[in-house]
């Protein structure tokens, strides 16, 4: 199948809604006040950096961050906007770089191999944007932290609590569905990948 950009822009802008109907307050598991929710919100990135690679991850996470601001903000800096919401999301996709790895271990049927790259690509893109709710927690919701607690503990606990759920979660659910449906699995809309 040949690249095509206006399929690229129908799969983002369809991943993008889905990943922010994914966020709304009733299919989440809330955490804390201020934010922070255990999400499926990830896994339409996910799908997109490895089906399109970097663009499509980026560009869909953009999206998905500038929707979930719109849905259910916590505003108290535009830096912190930028870091809770268009950069937190954007950067999930950099998963992406894992993209071709992934396609050629599915197309030499290794599939421990394509297991290996979905969870390393999870697992940076859902680091990064840890360390963007890290940065922004310690910068400007320092006055949240209980007295007597370093700030710099205080934005780590709350960050990791609804963090590593939502990567174990995304992980699984990108592994289930990459793995009984590689041909999902393209890199630029270029190539289709055969059966495991």
């Amino acid at each position: 199948m040949k690249h095509s950009p206006i399929l690229f822009l129908v799969e983002v802008a369809m991943f993008a809604a889905l990943g922010a109907v994914l966020s709304l307050p009733f299919l989440t598991i809330p955490l804390w006040v201020q934010g922070g929710s255990i999400a499926f919100a990830m896994v339409p990135i996910f799908f997109m950096a490895y089906r399109w690679g970097l663009k499509g991850g980026v560009t869909t996470g953009l999206l998905v961050g500038i929707f979930n601001s719109l849905i259910n903000p916590f505003i108290v800096h535009p830096v912190q906007y930028v870091m809770d919401y268009p950069l937190a999301y954007a950067v999930v996709g950099i998963a992406g770089i894992f993209s071709k790895p992934a396609l050629k271990a599915v197309r030499d049927g290794h599939a421990k191999s394509f297991t290996v790259y979905i969870v390393m690509g999870t697992l940076l893109g859902s680091a990064l944007r840890f360390m963007s709710h890290f940065i922004g927690g310690i910068v400007f919701f320092s006055s949240f932290a209980p007295e007597g607690t370093a700030v710099w503990y205080y934005s780590l606990t709350y960050n990791i609590g609804y963090m590593l759920p939502s990567f174990i979660i995304s992980a699984v659910i990108l592994n289930i569905i990459l793995y009984k449906q590689p041909k999902l699995l393209r890199f630029g809309g270029s190539q289709t990948a055969k059966s495991v």
